[in-house]
């Protein structure tokens, strides 16, 4: 039997969208502690796991060439943000191939489950955790056609640094519609990519650069909160025709709420939402999680309100 245990990822962003510069996409995200993936597996001669799962782990069995598995998984909302499809897929794969003494291998396998096709924020918070930047890809390779599946490779990261432990993310899950994925998400961001504006990527480097970076390596808390909340607001921009604004309804009146309270430093909306974040301190917990209440009551709108520590290692994969 084997065990891959890994947590969910937020995505800040994309450095550039537009097609006018030499590389696109460029992922900023960060590995989180909670809510998790637990996929457990062992050989057999055929494929048995959830009706849930299935599509993910008939890709595993056929990617390892193996003939089947028992497997299980513990899930968190899929499709919300929090980029459960890459670490469930990343997971099932390193299970299976711990179980039948294979070499996972993620980054290399990942193009040919279709993961790591744009942003390459999931696989390398699946390896080792951690703030992540990625270089994105050469711009002639990705133009508004993306390659066939698995003819790419999954974008090396530019750099990617720990978090300091007293550092926090609020999550506010509101209850409302998934986001795009599949080939809904491919629609939408071929659209997003022939409309953006080129100016808007310059923009977001001199914010990497003169801010964002100066900020994780010097343990700026507040500069870190007010520096990815600006990058999400400058990739909204490159978005607004396809989720109806800067932020995707509900996301826009939570974002604000939480942006007025002193506790949080920074407030905005992970990959297509719904899904809202926070950075706060360790030592302001309740205050946040008081205002993510808040912000919901406000926005008139069921969910769920969760306070995380960041993710400093790789998925854990165990006998």
């Amino acid at each position: 039997m084997a065990v891959v245990k890994t947590g969910a990822r937020l995505h800040f962003g994309f450095q550039n969208l537009s097609l006018a510069n030499d590389r696109l996409y460029g992922g900023v995200g960060v590995g989180l502690a909670e809510p998790h993936v637990k996929v457990t597996a062992t050989p057999a001669e055929t494929l048995r796991c959830a009706p849930a799962i299935q599509t993910y782990c008939e890709a595993v069995i056929d990617v390892l060439e193996v003939p089947g598995a028992n497997i299980s998984a513990e899930l968190f909302a899929r499709h919300v943000g929090l980029g459960s499809g890459t670490q469930l897929t990343l997971a099932c794969l390193c299970a299976v191939a711990k179980a039948y003494e294979i070499e996972c291998r993620p980054r290399e396998r990942a193009p040919a489950l279709g993961r790591g096709g744009r942003s390459g924020v999931g696989v390398a918070t699946f390896e080792h955790g951690g703030f992540v930047i990625d270089a994105g890809h050469p711009t002639e390779r990705f133009t508004t056609e993306p390659p066939e599946l698995g003819d790419w490779e999954v974008p090396e990261p530019i750099g990617a640094w720990s978090l300091p432990d007293s550092w926090r993310f609020l999550l506010v899950i509101p209850e409302a519609k998934a986001g795009p994925s599949g080939t809904s998400e491919d629609t939408q961001m071929r659209a997003a990519v022939e409309r953006a504006n080129p100016s808007i990527a310059d923009e977001i480097a001199t914010v990497l650069t003169r801010q964002l970076l100066p900020a994780v390596v010097e343990d700026d808390l507040t500069t870190f909160g007010q520096s990815i909340a600006r990058l999400g607001r400058l990739n909204g921009a490159w978005y607004a025709d396809e989720q109806g604004g800067v932020y995707r309804p509900p996301a826009g009146p939570i974002i604000e709420s939480l942006s007025a309270n002193r506790a949080i430093t920074g407030a905005g909306q992970s990959s297509w939402g719904p899904t809202v974040y926070g950075v706060t301190a360790k030592e302001r917990q309740a205050e946040a999680v008081a205002a993510g209440e808040h912000a919901l009551r406000e926005a008139g709108v069921e969910g769920t309100v969760k306070l995380v520590r960041p993710r400093e290692k790789g998925a854990l994969i165990q006998d």
